[in-house]
C-alpha cells in the first residue's frame, strides 16, 4: 500500500465515503504533494542555472566592451 494522507483519508469516512474510496483518495492526495515537490525542486535548479547563465552572459558582454573600448578609443 502506498503512503497516503491520514487527515483526508479521516475526513472523508467522517463525510460518508466507503472505506475504499476514502483511503484511494488519500493515496492520490499523497502523490500529488510529492509530485508537487518535485516540481518545485526541478524550479529551483532551473533559478540557479539560469543566475549562472546571467552572471556569465554579463561577463562576456564586459569583456567584449572593453576590447572595442581599447580597440577603437586608444591608438
Amino acid at each position: 500500500m502506498s503512503t497516503m494522507v491520514a487527515e483526508v483519508y479521516d475526513a472523508l469516512r467522517d463525510a460518508g465515503a466507503s472505506e475504499e474510496k476514502a483511503r484511494k483518495a488519500a493515496e492520490v492526495m499523497a502523490s500529488f504533494d510529492t509530485q508537487h515537490q518535485d516540481i518545485r525542486h526541478e524550479f529551483a535548479v532551473l533559478r540557479g542555472e539560469f543566475s549562472t547563465v546571467k552572471w556569465m552572459l554579463a561577463t562576456n558582454m564586459t569583456m567584449t566592451l572593453l576590447v572595442l573600448g581599447k580597440l577603437f578609443l586608444v591608438h
